[in-house]
C-alpha cells in the first residue's frame, strides 16, 4: 500500500519587520519542496489572522486549536509545519511552542534554543562559555539609557561601533555609530524595534557566513559564502536589495574555511540545533574567527545564502528538504 502524502504547513509571514521578506522565503521554499512526496500549503500568519493559501487562489481561514483547515468540504490536518518567519513569533519560540502543545513536528529548534538565538546578547554571552570568540558589548534596556556612562563605554566597546536590537531576528534598526554624538540617536532607532539594544564593538575583517543541518543519519555543512557590501554594513539593503556582493565558495583560504565550518557544526550540537542553521562570522586580518550572529530561520528565496550554498556542494534544495522533514518522523 502506498503511503499516504505528508501535509507541509510553510509557515510564514509573522509580525516583525520583515513580514514581507518571509513571503518571499516562503515562496522561495514552495518552489523547492517535492510536490510528488508532499502536499505543500503555504501559510500565512498575521497577528490572530491565520490563512492558508488555496490553490484556486483564494484562502482559508486556520483554526487555531488544532492548526486545521477547510478546503472546499474537506477538514484537513497539517503533518509538519516548515517554519520561514524572520522575527516573532517564528524565531523566538512562540510558534515552536504552539506546535509542541499540538504535537506538530517543525523545522526549527525547540522553544529554549529560539529564544535564546533571538536574544544576541543572551546568545553571545552562553557560547562564550564554550570557548566561542563574540565581540565585546554592553545591553541596554528600555529606560535606562540615561545610565550609559557614554566615555566608559567609548573606553570598553570603542568607536566606531554597532547598535542593534537584541531581540530582533532583522537588519531593521541597526546603526553603525562612529562617535559618542551618534549614540542616542541610534539607539532610539533601535529601540523601535527591541526593549532591549545591543551595544557592540566593530570588528575589522572578512565577513562569511556557512549553512549547517543535521539529521539522524547524516550532517551537512555547506560550503563558506564571503559577504561583500557595498553599504557600511550587512544591513537590509544589502541583504534583500542587491547592495551585496556574495561569493559561493568564499576566496579565503582552505583552512580558515575548515575552521569556520567545524566551528558551525560545533555551534549547532551545543546548541543541539534542529533543521538549517546559518552563522555569521567575522575573519580578522590575523585569521580569527569571530561570529556575529546565528540564524535559525534563513532565507530561502532563489537567491538567498542557503540555495547558493547548497548549489555549490553539489546538492539539490527538495533533497535537503525531504531531509529535514523525514527526520522528525
Amino acid at each position: 500500500m502506498k503511503q499516504q502524502k505528508r501535509t507541509i504547513a510553510i509557515v510564514c509571514g509573522g509580525d516583525s519587520s520583515e513580514h514581507d521578506v518571509s513571503l518571499r522565503s516562503a515562496q522561495g521554499l514552495y518552489s523547492f519542496f517535492d510536490k510528488e512526496s508532499y502536499n505543500v500549503y503555504v501559510v500565512q500568519l498575521k497577528g490572530t489572522d491565520w490563512r492558508v493559501d488555496l490553490p484556486d487562489g483564494t484562502t482559508s481561514r486556520v483554526k487555531m486549536h488544532d492548526f486545521s483547515f477547510r478546503e472546499g468540504t474537506r477538514t484537513r490536518h497539517f503533518d509538519y509545519a516548515y517554519i520561514t518567519i524572520h522575527g516573532t513569533p517564528g524565531e523566538n519560540g512562540i510558534l515552536q511552542g504552539y506546535f509542541d502543545l499540538l504535537h506538530i513536528p517543525y523545522s526549527t529548534s525547540g522553544v529554549l534554543v529560539e529564544s535564546m538565538t533571538f536574544n544576541k546578547f543572551v546568545l553571545n554571552h552562553y557560547l562564550r562559555g564554550y570557548g566561542v570568540k563574540v565581540a565585546e558589548s554592553v545591553l541596554v534596556r528600555r529606560g535606562q539609557e540615561q545610565l550609559i556612562d557614554e566615555q566608559q563605554l567609548a573606553d570598553t566597546i570603542g568607536m566606531p561601533c554597532f547598535v542593534k536590537p537584541s531581540n530582533d531576528g532583522s537588519s531593521f534598526g541597526v546603526s553603525k555609530v562612529k562617535n559618542l554624538d551618534q549614540l542616542a540617536p541610534a539607539l532610539r532607532v533601535a529601540m523601535m524595534e527591541s526593549d532591549e539594544v545591543m551595544i557592540e564593538s566593530f570588528l575589522e575583517g572578512k565577513e562569511i557566513t556557512v549553512g549547517c543541518y543535521k539529521t539522524k543519519d547524516k550532517s551537512v555543512v555547506f560550503p563558506v559564502t564571503e559577504v561583500l557590501p557595498k553599504n557600511e554594513f550587512f544591513d537590509y539593503d544589502a541583504k534583500y536589495n542587491g547592495q551585496v556582493e556574495e561569493i559561493t565558495p568564499a576566496r579565503i583560504p582552505q583552512e580558515q574555511a575548515e575552521r569556520a565550518q567545524q566551528l558551525t557544526s560545533a555551534i549547532y550540537d551545543i546548541l543541539h540545533c534542529n533543521g538549517i542553521i546559518r552563522i555569521d562570522y567575522i575573519i580578522s586580518p590575523k585569521g580569527d574567527i569571530t561570529m556575529l550572529e546565528i540564524n535559525t530561520t534563513p532565507g530561502m528565496t532563489q537567491t538567498s545564502f542557503i540555495p547558493q550554498q547548497v548549489k555549490a556542494a553539489g546538492l539539490k534544495m527538495s533533497d535537503v528538504l525531504t531531509d529535514i522533514v523525514e527526520n522528525q518522523f
